[in-house]
């Protein structure tokens, strides 16, 4: 869950992807309701407070260390018991100030389709 959720974001709680907010340490600050689920065998919301960077293993960890220190986003896709899933990986902000990481894990089709737009003219 997300704690102390304000009411103009009540949205995240129930989004239909796992959102994971860390600070710049790593620290896990935030999980919604998806995330708590899907990291339930690794503690789920008690994972709240832990370090992020203790759940993974190399080279995952030192490219996570890497992100914090260097604010690089970082984005890919993965198949996961039969679910393909985009992991966005990016740095969030607070009033301007570098504070931690979001990860989004969003179950996409396998299969989707891919659309080019232009600028319209006129």
């Amino acid at each position: 869950m997300v704690k102390d959720v304000n009411m103009n974001h009540a949205w995240i709680k129930s989004f239909p992807a796992a959102i994971t907010v860390c600070d710049i340490n790593g620290i896990i600050l935030e999980m919604n309701d998806k995330a708590v689920d899907s990291f339930k065998e690794d503690g789920g919301e008690k994972l709240i407070g832990t370090n992020l960077l203790n759940c993974h293993p190399e080279p995952a960890r030192s490219q996570l260390e890497e992100m914090l220190r260097t604010q690089r986003h970082n984005s890919y896709t993965i198949e996961k018991r039969g679910v393909k899933k985009l992991i966005y990986q990016t740095p969030w902000y607070d009033n301007g100030r570098y504070s931690g990481f979001v990860e989004i894990s969003l179950p996409i089709p396998f299969v989707m389709p891919h659309f080019i737009r232009t600028e319209a003219k006129g």
